[in-house]
């Protein structure tokens, strides 16, 4: 062989010894080494983010949550039994996502949007990030749409307008999700679409609240969506981000939603057992530090937008739970500071027979009458005083022997207007004919009638007005009360009253 061929073939070589990429390769491969209470514990990090969807080798897709400087926390959120120890983890780059679709209403699904209704599976070609910063405040519009619930005493005295966050608190029993239900029903005819979260509740309290959204054909622009009590802490904790994105899909396309959160007492607590698990230090009741920042990030997200944006928008109601009347606890302290108001239901008043038992001196409505029509506005704007006042008198006479007349008088005043706002289940009314009722009282109409026939009166009343459409239709197209329309109300009213004198 030749000099000159030996010393290009060396030649080639060591060029393609320069060239050669001597660097390791770092990929996004993690083994499994800690498996217990839908926790695992990863070794191996390279690069990945918080909130980042990693993907194991058996091939589900969760959560990364605590990122450590030798190894990640990630959060199972099902199918916990198919993973094991050793078992290779792959970065995604991508966040957990949710298909939104307008045929998912009517369905009954999960957190992790799986139909548990026993009907066809679901599938989207639009999905929305769970988690998303609240819409900037130049982009919104302040509040002056009513969102009418159909029960007198919120339509009156704690109105809800259309994208504001009103709080439903107070201990077990007292009908707070009966509030939310009624408020989803009363929705049928006003352009709505509804999301039901259900939080840790009971199976068969979810059940029970679906069949009677069918029976009232409120399915037809409902979405229910359940994390039972039974699911794992992370579903529960999931549930209302995932779902708040499907009310989102809505407010983005133009159109109006009203969410309700069943309950956000019940999501702290499974976030405080993943903290926990997750060893993340506890403090106040043993909550971790960003517990506020967990409903925050989530009510704030509640907005109207303005109409460059197509003028949609998006209601929360959150309902807490108080432990024995303790209002000043961390979760509900917390949750008041983020909402436009509060609705308190007061076991006393609900034990009395008064449902529902809205606390007038408590509950508040941070807009007022910006969520009210012109005509509610008129015939209620010293009720929430007057209410104020007769159960102060009320508690007062207890202790007191001999009452003057004005007294006497304001006392029997009360109990009617305690007896008109007294509603059933089920039941909506619509604000026309909550405006006539309300004006019957306000107007001393009801004076001479027995408590006892108060809500017979009001029966009677609603079904003349059914007949009398003339006066519900110039009050639903005026939002108030002209004079010919108050003219032929105060005739019906005095027919009424008269027959039941």
């Amino acid at each position: 062989m030749s000099n000159d061929l030996l010393n290009g073939i060396i030649s080639d070589i060591e060029k393609q010894i320069d060239t050669l990429d001597t660097t390791p390769e770092m990929e996004n491969v993690w083994e499994v080494f800690y498996l217990w209470d839908w926790v695992a514990k990863v070794s191996g990090l390279r690069n990945v983010a918080y909130n980042e969807l990693v993907e194991f080798e058996s091939g589900w897709v969760w959560i990364a949550l605590n990122l450590e400087e030798h190894y990640v926390w990630i959060v199972i959120l099902s199918w916990f039994k198919s993973i094991k120890e050793w078992e290779k983890v792959n970065c995604t780059g991508k966040t957990l996502e949710v298909p939104v679709w307008e045929w998912l209403i009517w369905r009954v699904v999960d957190a992790l949007w799986n139909a548990i209704d026993g009907l066809w599976e679901i599938k989207s070609n639009i999905n929305y990030p769970i988690e998303r910063v609240a819409t900037w405040v130049m982009d919104r519009k302040s509040v002056h749409q009513p969102l009418q619930t159909g029960i007198k005493a919120l339509d009156a005295l704690v109105p809800v307008g259309r994208w504001q966050r009103e709080l439903i608190i107070w201990d077990r029993q007292t009908w707070k999700t009966q509030v939310a239900i009624d408020a989803i029903l009363n929705q049928k005819w006003q352009d709505v679409i509804c999301v039901y979260v259900a939080i840790g509740q009971k199976e068969w309290k979810v059940a029970r609240v679906v069949e009677e959204l069918r029976n009232r054909w409120a399915m037809d622009y409902t979405i229910v969506v359940s994390a039972w009590a039974s699911s794992p802490a992370s579903m529960q904790y999931l549930a209302p981000y995932a779902w708040c994105a499907m009310a989102e899909y809505f407010m983005f396309n133009g159109k109006h939603s009203l969410i309700v959160y069943d309950d956000l007492s019940k999501q702290a607590n499974a976030y405080r057992e993943m903290s926990l698990l997750l060893r993340r230090p506890p403090g106040r009741e043993a909550y971790p530090w960003d517990v506020f920042y967990l409903h925050s990030r989530l009510l704030e997200r509640s907005s109207k937008l303005n109409d460059e944006l197509g003028a949609g928008s998006m209601t929360a109601l959150p309902i807490i739970e108080t432990q024995a009347w303790d209002v000043s606890a961390y979760i509900p302290t917390n949750v008041i500071s983020i909402t436009d108001g509060q609705i308190f239901l007061e076991s006393d008043l609900f034990n009395a027979g008064q449902k529902p038992a809205i606390n007038v001196w408590l509950s508040v409505s941070r807009v007022w009458g910006s969520a009210q029509i012109k005509a509610m506005k008129k015939v209620s704007g010293t009720l929430k005083l007057d209410l104020a006042q007769y159960r102060e008198l009320a508690a007062f006479s207890q202790f007191a022997s001999d009452l003057d007349a004005a007294t006497r008088k304001q006392l029997e005043r009360g109990k009617r207007m305690m007896e008109l706002l007294k509603q059933w289940v089920f039941e909506p009314i619509t604000v026309e004919k909550q405006v006539a009722s309300i004006y019957a009282w306000s107007k001393w109409y009801l004076d001479n009638i027995d408590v006892s026939k108060i809500k017979k009166v009001e029966k009677e009343l609603y079904l003349a007005l059914d007949d009398e459409k003339i006066i519900l239709e110039s009050i639903s197209k005026d939002k108030e009360i002209k004079e010919e329309t108050e003219k032929k109300l105060i005739d019906l009213i005095n027919k009424i009253v008269e027959l039941n004198k």
